[in-house]
């Protein structure tokens, strides 16, 4: 307790300057990082949501999103990890991060990736809310398994990072790493060139203050070689593209192109070349939380065409997802954090999205990946003595 005391102090600090004394924060490991205990179950949740989900080189799926008791984004928070062995009609969650079991510090905000080495990463942000959170990860060494065997939880930096990493042509593996507070340059590169040994920070984008809300930027590289950086923002995405590798960005400004609320967007490469973006609602009209929709681009981003609907529901956020190399592109979503609380998989290939409709039996919406319930307001107050 006093070392997670000693945290907060330390954060709320920094949080009043720069950030740029990352080295300063004082990173501790989650107390609890094994098989999910009583507290964790899923008859025990109020708030789920946010997930994000990988495939292994095998064919099983894995999908990772963060939850707690209460009905909310608080120190209750913890990482849930699930798998399924027969392609998402059954999942088993195997895997618990929390920090300290009811606060301060909470687990959120995961994320899922196979990397070139073939081993899986979950990765997550760990800190007190509303201060400087710090990124970790976990390797998991044989992801064809139910029942994972990982190393040691490693720090990578300062920030959070929910969004998918990428790997550049020239093979360096890079995080979109954001401190998710009011600094400069806060959408950040982390880059390794020594296949995740280590991690430095090649440059950043600034967001300005005035649009500015969680960035969850992504990365692409495009066919030219420079590097197009996306972002979340107030009004929509906004974007930046660095022609020096990453190391400057010009500062962040709103896409004329694509239309969107704040939330969370997914975009990715896929096998053929061209980009997938799964959003909400139509390219040039604004709307809420619904109408998750997929679009491809065969001119790297300049235009897009299709429009495979995922979901119409109000309540539908925070896609993330993987094509594999049959083809099929799995993508993952929340529905209805506090009241349906449902984690779900929409599966389908490039063929459907460039139709705008099922054209190949792949495609298979509204899978339920968890249903949670319970937690602290689904509990009856006793009732008073007579």
């Amino acid at each position: 307790m006093l070392k997670h005391i000693a945290l907060i102090v330390i954060t709320l600090v920094l949080t009043s300057f720069s950030v740029a004394e990352d080295q300063l924060v004082s990173p501790i490991p989650a107390s609890h990082v094994g098989p999910p205990k009583p507290l964790h179950a899923v008859t025990n949740r109020a708030f789920q949501g946010i997930p994000s989900m990988a495939v292994s080189p095998g064919g099983r799926l894995w999908a990772t999103w963060y939850a707690g008791i209460t009905p909310r984004e608080d120190h209750n928070n913890y990482v849930v990890l699930s798998t399924s062995g027969d392609g998402g009609k059954s999942w088993k969650e195997v895997l618990i991060v929390d920090p300290d079991e009811g606060g301060p510090v909470r687990a959120f905000d995961p994320e899922l990736w196979v990397a070139p080495d073939g081993k899986l990463r979950l990765i997550w942000a760990q800190g007190p809310k509303n201060a400087l959170a710090n990124v970790w990860s976990l390797k998991i060494e044989d992801p064809e398994s139910e029942q994972p065997t990982y190393a040691k939880p490693e720090h990578i930096t300062a920030g959070v990072m929910m969004c998918k990493p990428v790997v550049l042509s020239t093979g360096e593996w890079v995080l979109p790493v954001s401190t998710w507070i009011k600094t400069a340059k806060s959408a950040r590169m982390v880059v390794s060139t020594d296949r995740g040994a280590t991690w430095s920070v090649r440059g950043a984008c600034h967001v300005p203050k005035k649009i500015r809300e969680y960035d969850e930027h992504m990365f692409i590289e495009r066919k030219d070689g420079s590097l197009w950086l996306l972002a979340r923002t107030r009004n929509g995405i906004g974007e930046s593209v660095s022609t020096d590798r990453g190391v400057s960005w010009p500062d962040l400004k709103l896409s004329t192109t694509i239309v969107a609320p704040t939330a969370r967007f997914f975009i990715r490469r896929l096998s053929s070349g061209n980009l997938l973006l799964v959003k909400h609602g139509p390219l040039t009209k604004r709307i809420g939380r619904s109408h998750l929709t997929a679009y491809l681009s065969t001119d790297d981003g300049k235009t897009w065409n299709g429009g495979l609907l995922l979901d119409e529901r109000n309540g539908v956020s925070y896609p993330d997802g993987q094509q594999t190399a049959d083809g099929i592109i799995r993508i993952v979503y929340d529905f209805s954090r506090t009241r349906s609380r449902h984690i779900l998989m929409a599966s389908f290939r490039e063929e459907d999205v460039s139709a705008g409709k099922p054209m190949t039996d792949a495609v298979k919406l509204r899978q339920l990946v968890s249903n949670a319930s319970g937690g602290v307001e689904k509990k009856k107050t006793p009732s008073p003595g007579p």
